[in-house]
Protein backbone atom coordinates (compact mmCIF):
# COMPACT_ATOMS: atom_id res chain seq x y z
CA UNK A 1 0.00 0.00 0.00
CA UNK A 2 2.43 2.59 0.79
CA UNK A 3 4.86 1.91 -2.50
CA UNK A 4 0.88 2.56 -4.42
CA UNK A 5 0.96 5.86 -2.56
CA UNK A 6 4.55 6.56 -3.04
CA UNK A 7 3.70 5.95 -7.02
CA UNK A 8 0.84 8.10 -7.21
CA UNK A 9 2.52 11.04 -5.64
CA UNK A 10 5.24 10.60 -8.27
CA UNK A 11 3.00 9.98 -11.05
CA UNK A 12 0.80 13.26 -9.61
CA UNK A 13 4.14 15.12 -9.38
CA UNK A 14 5.44 14.56 -12.78
CA UNK A 15 1.82 14.98 -14.44
CA UNK A 16 1.80 18.22 -12.87
CA UNK A 17 5.10 19.35 -13.70
CA UNK A 18 4.89 18.64 -17.06
CA UNK A 19 2.24 21.24 -17.56
CA UNK A 20 3.34 23.66 -16.32
CA UNK A 21 6.73 23.34 -18.16
CA UNK A 22 4.69 23.17 -21.24
CA UNK A 23 2.69 26.11 -20.52
CA UNK A 24 5.76 28.79 -20.91
CA UNK A 25 7.04 26.82 -23.72
CA UNK A 26 7.16 29.31 -27.26
CA UNK A 27 8.57 28.14 -30.69
CA UNK A 28 10.83 30.76 -32.91
CA UNK A 29 12.21 29.40 -35.91
CA UNK A 30 14.30 32.07 -38.43
CA UNK A 31 15.64 31.99 -41.87
CA UNK A 32 17.67 34.11 -44.38
CA UNK A 33 16.59 34.77 -47.83
CA UNK A 34 17.50 37.46 -50.28
CA UNK A 35 19.29 40.09 -47.26
CA UNK A 36 16.40 39.63 -45.24
CA UNK A 37 15.86 37.09 -41.85
CA UNK A 38 12.02 36.36 -41.49
CA UNK A 39 11.06 34.78 -38.35
CA UNK A 40 8.39 32.44 -37.07
CA UNK A 41 7.03 32.14 -33.88
CA UNK A 42 4.08 29.98 -32.39
CA UNK A 43 2.91 28.43 -29.47
CA UNK A 44 3.12 24.26 -29.15
CA UNK A 45 -0.76 24.27 -30.05
CA UNK A 46 0.02 25.80 -32.83
CA UNK A 47 -1.47 29.12 -32.35
CA UNK A 48 0.85 32.27 -33.90
CA UNK A 49 2.87 34.84 -31.35
CA UNK A 50 1.01 37.97 -32.28
CA UNK A 51 2.72 40.98 -30.65
CA UNK A 52 6.08 39.28 -29.22
CA UNK A 53 8.70 40.92 -29.00
CA UNK A 54 11.70 40.00 -31.18
CA UNK A 55 15.37 41.43 -30.08
CA UNK A 56 18.47 40.22 -32.00
CA UNK A 57 21.46 40.48 -30.61
CA UNK A 58 25.05 40.40 -32.28
CA UNK A 59 28.01 37.80 -30.86
CA UNK A 60 29.04 40.49 -28.41
CA UNK A 61 25.43 40.20 -26.60
CA UNK A 62 24.61 43.99 -28.35
CA UNK A 63 20.79 44.77 -29.04
CA UNK A 64 20.79 45.62 -32.85
CA UNK A 65 16.87 45.57 -33.47
CA UNK A 66 13.73 45.09 -31.59
CA UNK A 67 10.30 44.45 -33.54
CA UNK A 68 7.44 42.65 -33.11
CA UNK A 69 4.96 39.77 -34.52
CA UNK A 70 2.20 39.98 -36.50
CA UNK A 71 -1.12 38.37 -36.09
CA UNK A 72 0.70 35.34 -38.16
CA UNK A 73 3.67 35.73 -35.80
CA UNK A 74 5.75 36.85 -38.42
CA UNK A 75 8.72 39.68 -38.25
CA UNK A 76 10.99 40.30 -40.78
CA UNK A 77 13.78 42.65 -41.13
CA UNK A 78 16.57 43.92 -43.58
CA UNK A 79 20.15 42.06 -42.13
CA UNK A 80 21.39 44.66 -39.69
CA UNK A 81 24.50 42.84 -39.43
CA UNK A 82 27.05 40.03 -40.62
CA UNK A 83 27.64 37.92 -37.86
CA UNK A 84 26.52 35.07 -35.35
CA UNK A 85 22.91 37.03 -34.21
CA UNK A 86 20.72 35.72 -31.39
CA UNK A 87 16.79 36.26 -32.24
CA UNK A 88 15.03 36.42 -28.86
CA UNK A 89 10.88 35.81 -28.80
CA UNK A 90 9.24 37.70 -25.91
CA UNK A 91 5.14 36.44 -25.83
CA UNK A 92 4.92 38.00 -22.13
CA UNK A 93 4.03 35.75 -19.23
CA UNK A 94 7.51 34.10 -19.20
CA UNK A 95 6.90 32.76 -22.64
CA UNK A 96 10.83 33.34 -24.08
CA UNK A 97 12.83 31.64 -26.34
CA UNK A 98 15.73 32.11 -28.47
CA UNK A 99 16.99 31.33 -32.13
CA UNK A 100 20.64 31.26 -33.20
CA UNK A 101 21.91 32.08 -36.64
CA UNK A 102 25.06 31.35 -37.79
CA UNK A 103 27.33 33.97 -39.01
CA UNK A 104 27.98 31.90 -42.36
CA UNK A 105 24.52 31.58 -42.45
CA UNK A 106 23.25 35.28 -42.42
CA UNK A 107 26.34 35.38 -44.77
CA UNK A 108 24.78 33.09 -47.32
CA UNK A 109 21.75 34.60 -47.45
CA UNK A 110 22.97 37.94 -48.20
Amino acid sequence: MKILRIATAVLLVTVFSAGTVLAHKVNLFAYVEAGKIHTESYFPDGRPVEGGTVRVYDSGDALLLEGTTDKAGLFSFAIPKVDDLNIVIDATMGHKNSFKLKKAEVEAGK
